[in-house]
């Protein structure tokens, strides 16, 4: 099983070769970069090349390492109980299996996201470490040790807003997403839109990267957004030469509202915009 990217998904070949290092050392791959670069597509695309089933556990603050591995319902059980259910002589019924059981029973090897591990608790990552390790786990209400059939794929992702555990880390083979430079924007641009107008493409790469460059922005606009802008400019027919102005009336773009999330980024831009003028009229 080797990856080696999709027909709508552009990796580079040090991205490849992490994917199949992780693959062949049978460890997770940890990946990060800035949002907007791809890393939870990445998994699905993995999948995908690899014709693996996919199984996502998306994290939040409040996620358990428990949850990934089961859930107990005792609550439900005492209710039924109650009502003279006769469920409630089996446990099994009140096993809520998690995203790591799933994982470890499926019939064929699939890939398993563990989406942005870097929202949960300090502790989340060491909770798991021994079960992604041996790739096994006890459940206590019913004495069955569930063991993986097929070791998984584990696909990591994390934003870097916690840092990850260094007895985690051992355990991981890391790769991080550079932001695409120009010619892999190019080839992103032309899986996704193919048959777009060349010139159009060529003046919104060089206004989105000049924006990335603006000093003090508080949020770089990504490759997702810049897809998103795209696929507006070519809504609305906005011509190239509109793009090229850089007058300061024309300094924020077009639908800058699919670049710029905050209104500090585009109350900077105003700024920006205000000085031109003032130094245009200056001269």
């Amino acid at each position: 099983m080797r990856f080696s990217g999709t027909e709508t998904y552009v990796a580079t070949p040090d991205l490849t070769a992490a994917v199949n290092a992780a693959v062949v050392l049978e460890r997770p791959l940890l990946v990060k970069g800035e949002p907007g670069t791809g890393k939870t597509v990445l998994a699905e695309e993995i999948a995908k090349g690899l014709g693996a089933p996919l199984i996502v556990w998306n994290i939040k603050s409040t996620t358990k390492a428990q949850q990934g591995l089961y859930e107990y319902d005792a609550v439900s059980r005492l209710r039924d109980s109650q009502l003279g259910d006769k469920r409630v002589s089996e446990i099994g019924n009140y096993i809520r299996r998690g995203k790591l059981w799933e994982a470890f029973t499926a019939p064929e090897r699939p890939v398993l996201l563990i989406d942005e591990i870097d929202k949960a608790d300090i502790e989340f990552p060491n909770d798991l470490l021994t079960e992604l390790d041996r790739m096994e786990f006890h459940v206590y209400e019913t004495g069955e040790t569930v063991k993986a059939v097929r070791r998984p794929i584990v696909i990591i992702t994390s934003n870097n807003e916690k840092e990850l555990p260094d007895a985690f880390l051992r355990r991981c083979f890391f790769h991080f997403i550079k932001f695409p430079d120009s010619e892999t924007l190019q080839r992103i641009v032309d899986v996704h839109y193919p048959g777009i107008k060349h010139r159009l493409v060529e003046e919104a790469l060089r206004t989105f990267l000049a924006m990335r460059e603006v000093p003090g922005l508080k949020k770089k606009p990504s490759t997702s957004e810049l897809l998103d802008w795209l696929k507006l400019l070519v809504s609305e027919d906005i011509a190239p030469e509109t793009l090229r102005e850089q007058d300061g009336r024309k300094l924020i773009p077009p639908l800058h509202g699919a670049l710029l999330k905050n209104e500090q980024d585009v109350s900077l831009f105003e700024k920006l915009a205000f000085m031109m003028r003032r130094d245009q009229r200056g001269g």
